[in-house]
């Protein structure tokens, strides 16, 4: 059982850092964008969306009850969700910059897969613990 929790407490600390690196890894795309009419507007959007999943994740981490945290997971899901309509709006619009929005489109929907397999969990592990 404490190898569990270990395991868990580790891969809790690495989801967050890998939410942190891919909102700097936006950051970093975002400052290298040409600054015309048309990006300026995406660049806005896609970095409160980006940065808002990791900082969802952290807050969620920070519930004091499973519901409180399964609704900021929730909130995060829908942000990378967001944030994946605008990285494909910003490969469209930036054909050049195509292979690093792609590397970032993969990375969002693996966190994505991430967020909604945390979700459920936790919502069948509550259930577990209701129906003892």
């Amino acid at each position: 059982m404490k190898e569990e929790s270990t395991q868990k407490q580790i891969f809790k600390q690495e989801f967050k850092k890998r939410c942190f690196r891919f909102s700097l890894s936006i950051l970093k795309l975002t400052d290298v964008l040409p600054k015309n009419q048309i990006n300026r507007s995406l660049i806005d959007q896609l970095i409160r969306s980006a940065t808002s999943i990791g900082a969802n994740v952290v807050e969620g981490g920070n519930s004091s009850s499973k519901k409180e945290f399964i609704n900021y997971f929730l909130i995060s899901l829908k942000s990378t969700s967001e944030t994946l309509y605008w990285l494909a709006l910003v490969r469209e619009v930036n054909p050049g910059y195509k292979m690093k929005v792609d590397d970032l489109i993969s990375e969002a929907t693996q966190i994505k897969k991430m967020l909604s397999t945390i979700i459920l969990n936790t919502r069948n592990n509550s259930k577990l613990y209701i129906n003892s």
